[in-house]
């Protein structure tokens, strides 16, 4: 791609131990992900992600969570699956972070993204990734969130819990 900051980046296709293995970390396929960071770059529905942070409305995740979309969060063991359980965690995660949500890094391709963040709640640092998953219609089918350090977990679920809470009552 020309432009592209990591055009000549390579991933490994062999590990020690793999029956690929080569004996050396040569890296030999390409990466295929793209650093853009020119909003007209991004996929769509990464697009559309940055519109429901920037906006904190969580009105529109309505279009752009799948129906089949699961969530898995780094408190929760089981993922939680469909589109009013996402809406509803990342509607709490909106107003939880939103305040402070700072996106510092992302990694795209055509299907797929990682977004490196960081936030302050109460003056506990917390720093993550958001992982994205989207279908051909651009609809979220996947968002992983992981979170550290450990302080900054318990604090995130602290607040998460009390959002959440405050949604149901």
């Amino acid at each position: 791609m020309a432009g592209d900051p990591v055009a000549g980046a390579r991933r490994v296709v062999g590990w020690p131990g793999d029956s690929g293995w080569s004996g050396s970390l040569a890296l030999t396929a390409p990466a295929g992900m793209d650093l853009s960071t020119s909003m007209s770059d991004q996929p769509a529905a990464l697009r559309r992600w940055h519109a429901v942070v920037t906006s904190e409305n969580p009105a529109l995740l309505d279009d752009l969570l799948a129906d089949e979309v699961v969530f898995r969060s780094p408190a929760v063991f089981a993922p939680q699956q469909g589109k009013v359980l996402t809406a509803s965690y990342l509607s709490a995660a909106l107003k939880v972070l939103g305040p402070s949500l700072r996106y510092v890094s992302q990694w795209h391709d055509q299907a797929s993204a990682v977004l490196e963040f960081e936030a302050d709640l109460g003056g506990v640092y917390v720093q993550g990734v958001d992982i994205l998953r989207w279908n051909a219609g651009g609809k979220l089918v996947s968002f992983t969130v992981m979170v550290r350090p450990l302080r900054g977990l318990q604090k995130l679920v602290e607040l998460m819990a009390l959002e959440l809470g405050a949604g149901q009552a």
